[in-house]
């Protein structure tokens, strides 16, 4: 298998939604920043996000965790998804996209590839840890990220 350079912009140019919770309580938003990869010898995906978003209590509160990834024509209803607070709104209605239930979370009708992940980590990053420029880009009077690996349980692709 070739290495695509493309899998590298999949989050920071493509975006991606995470979605913790279940049919009854979910929250989604729309992340830049994220990566694929092994852990433990075990595929993961790991995911930033930091403590004030509401979909932060959702992924604190549940064991699993998804990552679904769209096509281009669906980047105006992820826009609305990581400008949107789930706290205020419906914002999954407003965005037009279609919840699709899982055993293990909740996924988008829409996606063209889901990831099902495990929590299995969860680390608040460390200011005095971060580049400087970072801290003064991003974490100006905010708690930094909040990162969450996955296990990577199950894969689904709009054609199965």
């Amino acid at each position: 298998m070739k290495l695509d350079e493309s899998i590298l912009q999949i989050f920071n140019k493509d975006w991606a939604l995470v979605t913790a919770g279940n049919e009854k309580s979910f929250n989604t938003m729309t992340i830049g920043w994220g990566g694929l990869g092994t852990l433990w010898s075990k595929p993961v995906a790991t995911v930033y996000v930091k403590p004030c978003r509401y979909t932060h209590d959702f992924l604190e509160s549940n064991d699993y965790f998804t990552v679904s990834f769209f096509d281009e024509k669906h980047k105006k209803a992820l826009g609305v998804l990581g400008t949107r607070s789930g706290r205020d709104c419906d914002k999954v209605a407003l965005s037009g996209l279609t919840p699709k239930f899982l055993q293990h979370g909740v996924t988008f009708c829409e996606a063209y590839a889901t990831l099902v992940c495990k929590k299995i980590y969860r680390q608040d990053l460390d200011l005095n840890a971060i580049p400087q420029d970072a801290v003064e880009r991003y974490y100006q009077g905010e708690a930094p990220h909040t990162m969450y690996v996955g296990e990577v349980t199950e894969t689904i692709r709009s054609d199965s």
